[in-house]
Order: C-alpha cells, then structure tokens, then sequence
C-alpha cells in the first residue's frame, strides 16, 4: 500500500490483498448507520473476492492517485489509462488507446458488472469522478475473463457517506474549456445513494490536423451523468442500480488549404483550378450518444457468494457530411448512422468449500441489435475511375444484425501452501453474428510467495476474441460500382474472431520499505489477429483480420512512498505484427494487400518504448505533482515504402500542477488546482496521415493552463 500524495500503479501480483476504502462516515447520530457501514464494506469486499486475479497482473488507482494528475477529476477517462504500463496514446479517431499493442480490446467493469462494448466514437461513457478505485488487469486472465482481454478495467464507483452532502465544482482553461459538475451524495435509511452530473464545452474537442495552437472548427459540447443506489436488504443481501449516459457532439476540424480533387457543378473544377468552396470551411460534425443500466442482486453467506445482474446498453453514432466539401475534396459524401443495443444477464459466484479451494463459476447472455444506415452521395466513373459527371448521385446502403454472445467459465482456486495459489479453469464462448464461431479455453495461473518481499506469477491463457458487431456491418460494395466509392479490390470477407495463446511471467519485488519494482514479459501467438481503422469519409472504425500475428513485450514498474514524497516510473518495450489479410480487403488497395499477403507488417498502433513518470510532494494543505508522458511513435508508410515500415518522430510531454485545500469553520471542504499541461508546448505528431487504416494526420495537445474550484459540503 503506497502512501498519499502520490500512490499510482502500485503493481499487485496474485496473493496481494487489494486496498479498501471504507467511505462512510462513522460519525452519524443514528444508531443503525455504523451497522449500515459495516454490511456495505463487507458486501464490497465480497463483490471483489468474486472476481479472482491470481497469476495476472493489476495495476491500481484509487481515488489519492486521481487527484494527483493534471486535471484530477476533470481529465478524461483514457488519460487516467495512459498512465499505466504498456497503454500507449493514439488519436481519439483512431482508437484512442492500446494496451499491449492490441488495438481496443478492453473490457470495461462496473461494480463488478460487465458492460456491452459501445460503438467507438471519441468519447468515453465513464466520468472519472465518480470513479473511487479501478484495477486494471492484463497478462494471462482467469476464466472468470473473456471476449475482450488485452486489458480489464474494473472500476468500483463512488457511494454515498452516511452523512448527506455534495460536490460542487468548475473547470475553466486553454481552448475556452468550461467544464461545470455536481453530485449529491449520502444515506437515508438503508439506501445509499451518489448521483452525479457533468458538462463540457471547448474549442479544442479532436486532435488538430494542423500544428497550430488554436485548432479550427474543432468545438465540443459534452454531458454525462452517473448514478449508484444500493440497497441493503439484509446484513447478507444487497439490491444495486447503476446507469449512466453520456451525450457528445464534436465538429470535424477541418484542414486549410487543401486542393479539390473533384468537379462540382457551380462550385469546383480542379482541372483549371476554379474552387469556391476552400478546405477551411469544411463543416463535418459527428454526434455520439451511450447509455447503460444494470440492476443487481448480490448475497453473501459465510461459504457461498454470488452477484446476479441484467443490464442494457444503447449507443449510437451518427456523422454528418459537409455535402459540398465532401464532394469536392473526397468525392464522397456519406451521412452515416450506426446504433448499438444491447441485453443481457450475468451470473458469477463462489463457493469456498475449504480453505485450501476455491470454486467459482458464471454464465453471461447476451443478445445485440445493431443498425448500420448510409446515405451517400458520389459521383459516377468511367472504368479507368475517371470522373465522368459533375453531378452527383445519390446511394441508400443500409443493414442489420441481430446476435447473440453465450460464455459460461468455471474455475478452481487452489492455495497449495502458504507459498503457492494455483488458479486453473476452462472457459467457453459463442457468438452468433456476422460470424458463427465458438471456442473452449484453457487457463491456468500460478503464484508462489518466494519470500516476504518477492512474488512471482506465470500463466497460460486461450482466448477468444469476436469481432466488435456494431463495428462489423457487411457493406453492400456492389451498390458502388462505377462510382467515386467503388473499392479497387471486389472482395470483402466477413470479419472473424480472434483466436490466441497468451503466455506471461512476472515478479515483484520490495527492494526496501519504501520501494518496489516488478517486471512482466508476455507473448501472444494470434490466429486472425483482428484490428481496426478508418477506411471511409466517415470517422468510424471497420475491423479486419490478419491471417496470422504475433505480440511480445517487456515492462517494468517502480513505485516508491515514503513521507511526503511519491513517486512512480512505467518502461515498456513491445512488438506487434500481421500477415495476410483474410477479411474487409475491399478496404485496402490492391498493391498493399498483395505485399501484406507475403510479408509481416507492423501493426499500424505499434508503438515500441512507451513511459511514464511521476512525482508528487505533499505539504500541509498543499500538493505539488509533475509527470511525464513518452511514445516512441505510432507506425506511418513511407512513400515508396512498405506498409507501417516507418515510426513517426518520439515525443516526450511534461505535465505539472499545484492543488491547495481550504476547509471552513461551516465544515465545507475548497481545493483550488491549477494545471499546466505539456509544459515545455512540444509539437508532436500522433498520426500522420499514412499507414494501414490510418486518417487524416493530427497533433497532440499544445501547451495548456486549466484551474479549477471544487467545494465538498
């Protein structure tokens, strides 16, 4: 356990206790609320020891170590992500993050309840304030885990004190951000109850595609909302409710001084060079939404726990052409609509039949409905793709799915001896979608305490990855022929699910009270290694399969808290690659699917050193913290070259801030914070335009001052 101001990924291996936080107040006047507390932390903690991690790696944040970065509760939920080991930064159009060189693949928790992948936009569902703790997993995950399995986040909300109160507060900064938010929290009775709300404005929404300061037409408006009650029946049971929605609308920034590449009656010809409607007034505009509820039942008996839930989950994502600068610059004009819902039930539960065993078992049932709708205007070829009418036409190209996802795991948590926890299990899936496939994975972890300060773990994983169904929607690429959207390449096989080895080893070590260091090595042999990118006008994501792939990497962490002073350091090395594409290839050109048949490529979101650093010092009523960010660079395609065989420029980023806390005599609780965000106004590429499934080119951030005011009471 890493003391404040600064206790970030303190790296637990299988046999670590996980810290809890105990929220209530035991203060309160009434005599039944320190019972309620009691049940509460005893629940909780019951919840967690459903979830097993013996023999895998977690990372852990708590609520300490999301006050210490840049934007504390303000920053997005990714940034808090990019602090941990092996997750690298990419474009909010491109995926946002990868984690092990996996491009998304991550599977979000909440309160131990797994929720349905949304349709991947630019913004995230999750609102790190009301985030109290998350574990991150990776590495060679119990049977417990499946369908996405490059990494676990596993959050555990904020509840209520027992004291009724609330949160106030404001962000103002750079790129005119103004960013309001509330909560009301506490107990009345046996409920417990926190319920939160906030909204974001700025002019900086998506990376800029130029380096400029000031991006343009990139303006946000977003919203999102929480809310977590749970109520305790009993000194057993406990009934929990939990939504959350999130409302997102961003401009497309545009890029000046492009040329027309298509002729537009009445507006452009780029053969004379005649063009009335320049880049920079290009207006692209994307709105996103995502919405989530889960009810839950949770008992606790004195051998048997369990935690029953049914959830749903609608997202959708809809991208609003410029019809005019579309035409003329990309010779497509595409309004697209995709929507996501998704229902379901999840059982987990454990048995402790002695204290050397350990039995656990669950089923999750899932059934999806996604809908794909495209109106999409483009003008007519001759065979030689020739332009051959400047006025355009109009395509309809709609579709459905209806699927389903039917996993069902068990497992055995053996504790050999003191030294050494043995967890093996089988786990199976099915989808039933754009793909019918099916899988029986093994897995087996083992941890051995090799001495007070030393612990190492080892596992083998199978795991079985399907394709994101609302991602996945089969175009109808024949309603296109002899237009400016007719694909080189006529083939386009239906996406399929990725099939792996996953191998790793770790250990931990406390090199003295204060510090500890640990070091992890992976590999993963992958059977229709599957990735994403952006193939058509629109900013969506289609996915595709690599015939065959490969992973490997090494990390190493060392954190360290004594006194006032914390610190952390994250290295990864890490190594991705494909061969032959089996499915999508009408997304590809025809020169670069042929080299890619015979040749293994990097994977366009590889990204070989990646770091991280921190350090915070904490004086009376006073923080000051600074951390660094390094990338060594995503992959980009040299002219001339193969495919993702270059690296873009390293960039490093330095982050600083400075949080100070007043409380009253009327016992409200003030802190002020003042962050400054890539100190030193680095410019640094994240993307470049070239690669495998890779868009426009677009920056990283420049430097940026926000302050901030947040009044508990």
């Amino acid at each position: 356990m890493f003391p404040f101001p600064l206790r970030p990924l303190a790296l637990l291996l299988a046999g670590l206790s996980l810290p809890q936080i105990a929220q209530a107040d035991t203060a309160a006047a009434d005599a039944d609320l320190p019972s309620l507390t009691v049940t509460a932390e005893r629940l909780k903690n019951a919840r967690i020891e459903l979830s097993p991690d013996v023999g895998t790696t977690v990372y852990h944040i708590d609520r300490s170590t999301i006050d210490s970065f840049g934007r504390g509760d303000a920053a997005s939920f990714d940034q808090i992500l990019l602090r941990l080991p092996g997750v690298d930064a990419d474009s909010k159009g491109s995926g946002s993050l990868h984690v092990r060189d996996d491009h998304g693949n991550v599977q979000y928790r909440v309160d131990g309840v797994q929720l349905p992948e949304a349709i991947s936009g630019f913004g995230s569902a999750f609102d790190t304030r009301y985030v109290d703790s998350l574990d991150f997993l990776t590495g060679a995950l119990p049977a417990q885990y499946g369908l996405r399995t490059a990494g676990v986040v596993d959050i555990q909300t904020r509840s209520g004190p027992i004291t009724p109160g609330g949160r106030v507060g404001v962000e103002v900064g750079s790129n005119d951000t103004f960013a309001p938010s509330a909560a009301l929290f506490g107990s009345a009775g046996r409920l417990n109850y926190y319920v939160s709300g906030s909204y974001l404005t700025s002019s900086a929404g998506l990376e800029n595609p130029q380096p400029t300061r000031d991006p343009l037409h990139d303006d946000t408006w977003q919203s999102r909302s929480f809310g977590n009650f749970q109520y305790f029946v009993d000194d057993q049971t406990r009934v929990g409710l939990l939504f959350g929605t999130y409302n997102g609308r961003y401009e497309i920034p545009a890029n000046p001084d492009q040329d027309p590449a298509y002729a537009l009656a009445g507006v452009s010809d780029p053969a004379t060079g005649f063009n009335t409607y320049p880049s920079s007034q290009v207006d692209e505009r994307q709105r996103e939404v995502n919405r989530f509820v889960a009810l839950s039942l949770q008992q606790s008996f004195e051998a048997v726990d369990y935690q029953l839930s049914v959830f749903h989950q609608y997202s959708d994502l809809h991208f609003y052409p410029d019809q005019i600068g579309d035409l003329v610059y990309n010779g497509v004009a595409s309004d697209t609509f995709r929507s996501n819902s998704a229902n379901g039930v999840q059982l987990d539960a454990a048995w402790r039949i002695n204290p050397a065993h350990t039995l656990r078992a669950g089923t999750q049932l899932q059934r999806q409905g996604t809908a794909s709708n495209n109106t999409v205007s483009v003008f007519a070829v001759d065979e030689d793709g020739t332009q051959t009418s400047n006025a355009p036409t109009t395509v309809i190209d709609n579709s459905s799915k209806t699927g389903s996802l039917v996993s069902v795991y068990a497992q055995d948590e053996w504790r050999i001896n003191p030294a050494f926890t043995l967890n093996y299990g089988l786990r199976f899936d099915e989808v039933s979608a754009f793909t019918q496939e099916h899988q029986f994975s093994p897995r087996i972890n083992l941890a051995w305490q090799a001495s007070d300060n030393t612990l190492i773990h080892a596992g083998y994983s199978r795991y079985f990855t399907p394709p994101p169904q609302e991602l996945a929607a089969q175009s109808s690429i024949d309603l296109y022929n002899g237009t400016t959207n007719q694909p080189a390449v006529s083939t386009s096989d239906s996406v399929k699910a990725e099939r792996t080895h996953y191998f790793d080893v770790g250990a931990s070590h406390k090199l003295t009270p204060a510090l500890t260091i640990a070091l992890d090595a992976y590999y993963k042999r992958i059977k229709n290694l599957l990735d994403e990118g952006q193939f058509g006008q629109a900013l969506i994501l289609s996915p595709f399969n690599y015939a065959e792939g490969y992973a490997r990497g090494v990390e190493f962490s060392a954190t360290y808290g004594s006194g006032p002073w914390n610190g952390y350091l994250n290295v990864a090395y890490q190594k991705a690659q494909g061969k032959n594409i089996v499915s999508g290839q009408s997304l590809f050109d025809p020169d670069e699917l042929a080299w890619i048949a015979n040749h293994n490529i990097y994977l366009d979101h590889d990204q070989t050193w990646t770091a991280s650093s921190g350090v915070g010092y904490r004086f009376g009523q006073n923080l000051v913290s600074g951390d660094m960010l390094f990338g060594s660079g995503l992959r980009r395609t040299p002219g001339g070259g193969a495919p993702n065989s270059a690296s873009l420029p390293s960039y490093t980023v330095f982050n600083t801030t400075y949080t100070h806390t007043w409380k009253t005599a009327s016992n409200l609780q003030i802190e002020g914070r003042l962050a400054l965000l890539n100190v030193f106004d680095h410019v640094y590429l994240l993307r470049d335009g070239t690669g495998v499934g890779v868009g426009a080119p677009q920056y990283g951030a420049r430097r940026s001052v926000f302050g901030s005011v947040t009044t508990t009471f």
